[in-house]
């Protein structure tokens, strides 16, 4: 399977988790949990930081498009080196 050069994806984030994890699809995007709190951009800073280990990225590859101040986010995967389960066809 070939991935794909960028990869734009639609998340809702759920801060204060218990661990880190994708948890399945909530009103059409991809949730999100991490346990970072909101607060001073460290939720964002934390989900960059996951989202780069699950795709085998830099964390420089993950770029933050949309929603820095929300629950739900738009992010840009660039050159992902694999994908989780829950994106696999």
């Amino acid at each position: 399977m070939s991935l794909p050069p960028d990869l734009i994806l639609d998340l809702h984030i759920q801060p204060r988790a218990s661990r880190d994890e994708i948890a399945g699809y909530h009103g059409g995007r991809l949730k999100i949990r991490i346990t970072a709190p909101p607060v001073d951009g460290k939720a964002n800073q934390h989900l960059i930081g996951f989202l780069a280990e699950v795709f085998g990225v830099p964390k420089r590859n993950v770029e933050l498009l949309a929603g820095e101040s929300g629950r739900e986010k738009r992010v840009r995967i660039a050159r992902p080196a694999r994908l989780p389960g829950i994106l696999q066809p």
